[in-house]
């Protein structure tokens, strides 16, 4: 029985919410420096997610928007994004828990 390949994350680039994850190619560098960009550009599209979503939640309170799917849809791409932030931040404390864990 042959086992096929995983999608890679690439797929899921495309949807936005992952938008701020740059691949370098460069698997050799182990300084972290790249896991720290990939998290504060995902942290940076998240924020501008929300303002958006928060700009189009006014627009539709006010009744300047014309097309409320805009507004539906933005803010539930705020969501999940800020749903996959936060499982980040939660698997990241936990792999540092069990390091800690770990004896010389």
């Amino acid at each position: 029985m042959t086992i096929g390949s995983i999608p890679s994350v690439q797929a899921v680039a495309g949807t936005g919410y992952l938008s701020g994850i740059q691949n370098t190619g460069n698997t050799q560098a182990t300084d972290g420096s790249g896991f720290g960009t990939a998290l504060a550009g995902a942290v940076d599209n998240l924020q501008a997610l929300q303002s958006t979503s928060n700009t189009l939640a006014v627009q539709a309170v006010t009744g300047n928007l014309n097309d409320i799917h805009s507004a539906t849809i933005a803010a539930t791409r705020a969501q999940v994004t800020l749903e996959l932030v936060a499982a980040v931040r939660n698997k990241g404390i936990d792999a540092f828990n069990e390091i800690m864990r770990m004896q010389a």
